[in-house]
């Protein structure tokens, strides 16, 4: 077996395997030192022996923001192959025949969402020897966790539960699980630019944002803030209108203009945020990391949890932005909230070590915000 093949199903996956391989470097690999033991398996091959294939999802701003992502890791020099994966019907048979060939082949698979039902499915047909999960989300810390745990995959999101669908789909992630632990014959390794602490047998490697650096930027600064949208509310995680009503008043407190839409966030929502709160909404083409990197953008970037407050700081090292992010208070959950979410929440805003914490000054007053 040889090659490397990569399954993104975002366009922060695909720019986290452009990461990936720009810190494998992209030459050939250098001759191994002798070993005074026995060494691991061999992953043959450089960087450029690497497939993309994007699974792609059917929600427009996402497929827009893949396109243009693909199109640079093409500028790359990379082999990037367009699978229409959730194009009706036989779309999924299709594409485990297209994809069958490829993935007996691969020596290394590379996947951005371990708990990505078609990811698992693909896992459930062949067992690769070396598997890499790169970051699509703060989802990363929770595998981590849930792989060190030996638990079930599940996301952080999501109740307890299992419903009809995850009852019919539990083999498939079983199968999955194990495909996605270390064990004889097979390494994982979790490419990341969170802190998550290292499952028995993985190795974790830090994602620096190196290739954004160099390709992109320094961006030039407006003086001024800008906010950035988060999903929370689409994903039944926080109430609606207490997230309008802390937008608005963040936008206040920090002279934000612009708010950079998650590209999950509902029209509707956006609507509102651009009436209710006078935001200028932005819905960005690329990842936000790389649309702060080539600027312009605000001297001060104000998030809500999520993985931007761990990679911003990293993308924007040395450029004078501040980043600061506004912790949760848990009167803004909604009562069908994962009773993880307040704990997971406050786990990925007390990590950000690159990043201005903002407290709730009384947790019943949501307009009262302070640095902390």
């Amino acid at each position: 077996m040889t090659g490397r093949l990569a399954f993104v199903e975002s366009p922060v996956q695909l720019l986290n395997v452009l990461e990936w391989a720009h810190a494998r470097g992209r030459g050939p690999a250098p001759a191994a030192a002798p070993a005074p033991t026995p060494a691991p398996a061999p992953d043959p091959g450089t960087p450029g022996d690497l497939r993309i294939v994007v699974l792609s999802p059917t929600d427009p701003m996402s497929r827009g923001q893949l396109r243009r992502m693909a199109q640079l890791a093409r500028d790359e020099g990379f082999e990037v192959h367009w699978q229409e994966a959730r194009a009706g019907r036989g779309a999924l048979v299709r594409t485990l025949r297209e994809l069958g060939g490829p993935l007996r082949a691969a020596e290394r698979v590379i996947v951005g969402d371990p708990f990505s039902r078609y990811v698992q499915l693909l896992l459930t047909l062949f067992g690769p020897r070396h598997v890499t999960v790169v970051d699509d989300g703060t989802a990363t810390m929770e595998f981590a966790a849930q792989l060190a745990g030996g638990e079930r995959l599940v996301r952080w999101h999501r109740k307890g539960d299992l419903g009809p669908r995850e009852l019919l789909l539990a083999p498939v992630t079983s199968l999955a699980r194990r495909r996605l632990a270390p064990g004889p014959g097979r390494t994982v390794e979790i490419f990341t630019s969170l802190p998550v602490q290292a499952p028995p047998g993985t190795e974790v490697t830090e994602n620096a944002y190196a290739w954004t650096r160099e390709r992109f930027g320094p961006p030039s600064l407006t003086g001024g803030s800008d906010l950035v949208g988060t999903s929370l509310v689409e994903t039944g995680v926080v109430d609606a209108d207490h997230y309008l009503r802390v937008v608005g008043e963040l936008a206040r407190a920090h002279g934000a203009t612009r708010y950079f839409a998650h590209r999950r966030e509902t029209p509707e929502k956006l609507h509102r945020i651009a009436v209710e709160a006078g935001l200028q909404v932005v819905r960005p083409e690329l990842p936000l990391e790389l649309i702060a990197r080539r600027g312009p953008i605000g001297a001060t970037v104000v998030s809500f949890p999520s993985t931007v407050v761990h990679t911003l700081p990293l993308a924007l090292a040395g450029t004078g932005v501040k980043v600061a992010v506004c912790e949760i208070a848990p009167e803004w959950l909604r009562a069908t909230a994962s009773p993880r979410a307040q704990g997971f929440l406050a786990g990925v805003a007390g990590t950000a070590s690159g990043a201005d914490r903002l407290t709730p000054r009384n947790a019943s007053a949501v307009d009262r915000l302070e640095f902390g």
